[in-house]
C-alpha cells in the first residue's frame, strides 16, 4: 500500500478518535453546566416542593394567628427544626411575622429585591437555597402573605438521579484516549520506518555516487511511493555507472588513438626522413633509383596525411564540431573531380576499378572536399579488404528525389559479429588473415567520421556484406 493511502486511513481513524473524544468532554462540560445551574432546573423545583409541602399547608392553615398565637409559632418551629428548613413569613407589605431563627434575620425585608419564587443561593452561601411561595387564603384563594424557605443544596438534590452515564463517558474517553496513543505512535513508527530510514539510506547511497563508488545497489521491496523512488534512483545509478564507464573507455581509447597514431606516423616518417638522408648523401646512382626512393617517400608521406586528417576529423567531432558547409552545385563535375584522382590511385595498386562512364548532373547541396573525405574512405576501407585479383566498382544513379552513390568490392567481407559495430568511433574489426593491398591499420575513426558528414548533408549511409564475397556501401543524398 502507497504510504499517502495507508497515512490517508490511518489519520482519518484519528481524527474521528479525535471527535468522539471531544463530543465526550463537551457532553460532560454540558452537564456540569447543567449541574451548576439547579436553580433553573424543573426536578430542584419539584423536589423543593415535597420538602416544603407540609410546612407551606401548615402556614396557610394559621397564617391569620400565627402572629399571636405562640402555640402555633412553637410548633410551626419545631416542623422547621425537624425538617432543618428555615422559614420566613412575610406580610404582603413585608413586614415579618414569623422567623424560625433570630441569627441575621430581619423584622422587614424589601419585597422586590429579597423576595424570589425560583432557587436562588447567596453569593455568601452558595451551599444555601431560598425559595419563596405565596400564601393563599383558602376561600378567597387571594395571595395573603409570603413563605420564604432557606434549603441545604444536599436537600434539594438529595434525591436527584444518578448518572451513570458519566461513569461510562469517561471509560469512552480513557479507551479512545489509548486508541489515539496507539494510533499515533504507529503512524510515528511507520514514518521513521518506511520513509525516514529509506531516505537516510538513498542520502547514503548518493554521497557514495558523489564519491564515484557506483556499485553500490539499493533495493527496496515494497510497492508504494518510498519503492518508485528506489526503482528510478536505481536506474539512474546504472545510468551514470555506465555512463562513467563509457567515458573511462572513451579516455582509454582517446589514449590508444593517440599512442596508435604517435607510433604509426613515426614509423613512415622514419623512414622518409632515412631515404632523404640516403639521397642527400648521393646514393642514389641514376635516375630510376631516386625515382624508387621517392615513390616510397610519397606512399609514406600520404599514409601520414591519412592519420593526420583521421585525427584532425576525430578532435572536431570531440569539440561537437565537423565544418560542413554545403553549397548547390551539380552533381556531375563534383564527382568527376572527386573519382579522377581515386581512381587514378587505385590503379596504382593493382586492383581494377570500375567507374561510372555517365554520372547523373543533379543539383545537390554538397561541401565538396567532405564528400571526397567520405568516398575516398570508402575506398580506402575497401583497399584494406582486397587482394590482388580483386576489383572495385562505383555506381552513381538517380532513385525517388536522392543521388546513389554505391562503392562494392569482391574483398573478404565483414564477420558478422563486427557489423553491428563498424559505425562506432575506435572500432577496428577483426584483421584479415589474407594479404590485402593495404594493411588494415588506422584509428578506427574512418567510417564512424564517413556517417557523421552524410548526416551533416541530409544524407544516409549504409553497408550490406558477406564474408569472403564482399562488401557494398551506399550513400544517398537529398537532389535540390
Amino acid at each position: 500500500m502507497y504510504v499517502k493511502d495507508w497515512l490517508r486511513k490511518w489519520l482519518l481513524a484519528a481524527i474521528v478518535c479525535l471527535l468522539l473524544l471531544l463530543g465526550c468532554v463537551s457532553y460532560i462540560f454540558f452537564n456540569s453546566l447543567d449541574s451548576d445551574s439547579d436553580s433553573r432546573n424543573p426536578y430542584a423545583i419539584n423536589q423543593t416542593r415535597l420538602q416544603v409541602n407540609d410546612l407551606q399547608l401548615y402556614i396557610e392553615q394559621h397564617y391569620k394567628n400565627l402572629e399571636q398565637d405562640f402555640y402555633l409559632q412553637n410548633s410551626l418551629q419545631t416542623m422547621s427544626n425537624d425538617k432543618k428548613i428555615g422559614i420566613l413569613v412575610v406580610q404582603l407589605d413585608g413586614r415579618v411575622i414569623f422567623k424560625s431563627t433570630n441569627i441575621d434575620s430581619p423584622s422587614y425585608i424589601h419585597i422586590k429585591n429579597d423576595l424570589h419564587y425560583d432557587l436562588s443561593a447567596s453569593k455568601a452561601e452558595p451551599e444555601v437555597y431560598k425559595i419563596a411561595f405565596p400564601i393563599i387564603e383558602e376561600t378567597t384563594q387571594n395571595q395573603i402573605g409570603n413563605a420564604i424557605f432557606t434549603l441545604r443544596k444536599d436537600m434539594v438534590l438529595a434525591e436527584k438521579p444518578n448518572n451513570s452515564n458519566n461513569y461510562l463517558i469517561m471509560l469512552v474517553i480513557s479507551l479512545l484516549s489509548i486508541i489515539l496513543i496507539v494510533l499515533f505512535y504507529v503512524i510515528v513508527n511507520k514514518s521513521k520506518k518506511d520513509v525516514l530510514l529509506p531516505i537516510n539510506n538513498l542520502k547514503k547511497s548518493t554521497e557514495e555516487i558523489l564519491k564515484g563508488n557506483y556499485g553500490q545497489k539499493n533495493d527496496f521491496v515494497k510497492n508504494d511511493e518510498i519503492g518508485d523512488l528506489y526503482a528510478v534512483f536505481e536506474q539512474m545509478r546504472i545510468e551514470i555507472m555506465n555512463l562513467n564507464k563509457q567515458r573511462l573507455e572513451q579516455d582509454q581509447n582517446q589514449k590508444k588513438l593517440v599512442s596508435s597514431i604517435s607510433h604509426d606516423i613515426k614509423t613512415p616518417l622514419t623512414t622518409v626522413k632515412a631515404y632523404l638522408d640516403a639521397i642527400a648523401e648521393g646514393i642514389c646512382p641514376d635516375m630510376e633509383s631516386l625515382m624508387a626512393y621517392i615513390n616510397v617517400m610519397q606512399a609514406n608521406t600520404e599514409k601520414m596525411s591519412r592519420l593526420l586528417d583521421d585525427l584532425l576529423i576525430h578532435s572536431l567531432k570531440e569539440l561537437g564540431h565537423i565544418p560542413v558547409t554545403l553549397k548547390e552545385q551539380y552533381s556531375k563535375k563534383v564527382l568527376t573531380n572527386i573519382l579522377h584522382p581515386i581512381s587514378h590511385y587505385v590503379h596504382t595498386t593493382g586492383i581494377q576499378l570500375t567507374a561510372p562512364t555517365d554520372i547523373p548532373n543533379v543539383l545537390i547541396q554538397v561541401d565538396e572536399h567532405r564528400l571526397e573525405q567520405v568516398i575516398a574512405n570508402l575506398i580506402t576501407n575497401s583497399l584494406k579488404h582486397t587482394s590482388y585479383g580483386d576489383s572495385i566498382t562505383i555506381s552513381i544513379t538517380v532513385e525517388q528525389q536522392a543521388l546513389k552513390i554505391i562503392v562494392s568490392d569482391t574483398g573478404n567481407g565483414m564477420l558478422p559479429q563486427d557489423m553491428p559495430f563498424i559505425f562506432e568511433r575506435y572500432f577496428r574489426g577483426s584483421h584479415s588473415t589474407d594479404e590485402t593491398i593495404i594493411k588494415n591499420e588506422g584509428a578506427g575513426l574512418g567510417l564512424s567520421i564517413c556517417k557523421h558528414i552524410m548526416e551533416a548533408h541530409n544524407g544516409s549511409i549504409s553497408f550490406k556484406s558477406k564474408q569472403n564475397e564482399g562488401t557494398t556501401f551506399t550513400l544517398l543524398l537529398p537532389i535540390c
